[in-house]
């Protein structure tokens, strides 16, 4: 199973790779840049394995490059708050 086939399992490997990256000291310019590009490489590359997935391509292919940062830096903060 990947874990793109489950938005939980997604969302839980998202927050795990975050932990990781502010653990080993990366700044947080540089947790978001690379989350914009993982955010473009998904919505380029990658089928959508479920409904919270194809909205968020949807959403992402609709935005400016400015309002893609923007969802990048949403999602960051949306997995970090689900440990809370």
């Amino acid at each position: 199973m990947s874990i793109l086939d489950n938005f939980d399992s997604w969302k839980s490997f998202l927050a795990n790779k975050l932990t990781q990256a502010q653990q080993q000291g990366m700044s947080n310019e540089t947790v978001q840049n690379i989350a914009h590009e993982i955010g473009d490489y998904l919505a380029q590359h990658v089928d959508a394995k479920n409904k919270e997935e194809a909205v968020l391509r949807d959403l992402w292919n609709s935005a400016s490059d400015e309002e893609q940062q923007v969802l990048a830096n949403t999602m960051i903060k949306y997995v970090q708050n689900q440990g809370n």
